[in-house]
């Protein structure tokens, strides 16, 4: 059965490309979310097998929204999507409880290792 995805990047553009790499390979993108704020909303709302997160937004940035979704689901599985130089954000969001983090620009490749490893 395909895996749910949340997808989540203030980027339209991002979004598009990952749930275009997603899709193409058997996964199903439930929800875009543009912010951290809605990020949560959705996860509470489609209850996503997976989320991929960007660590950079406006309003909520991504690792106060993996914390949020963590403490109200502690089973939830988040990628983190950083840019180059995001180091210290990167350790935090593994801290928080990331599974893994992906690195912007994204190599198709690698976003799908990363959901491989997660969620099979």
């Amino acid at each position: 059965m395909a895996k749910n995805i949340l997808v989540v990047d203030d980027a339209a553009f991002m979004r598009m490309m990952i749930k275009d790499i997603l899709t193409k390979n058997g996964y199903n993108v439930v929800g875009e979310a543009e912010n951290g704020a809605k990020a949560f909303d959705k996860y509470n709302e489609l209850k996503p097998d997976l989320v991929l997160m960007d660590i950079t937004m406006p309003e909520v940035d991504g690792i106060a929204a993996l914390k949020k979704i963590k403490g109200a689901d502690p089973g939830a599985m988040v990628i983190m999507c950083s840019a180059m130089g995001q180091q210290a954000m990167v350790i935090e969001a593994i801290q928080s409880g990331a599974k893994d983090f992906i690195v912007k620009p994204f190599q198709p490749e690698r976003v799908l290792e990363a959901v491989k490893k997660v969620v099979g």
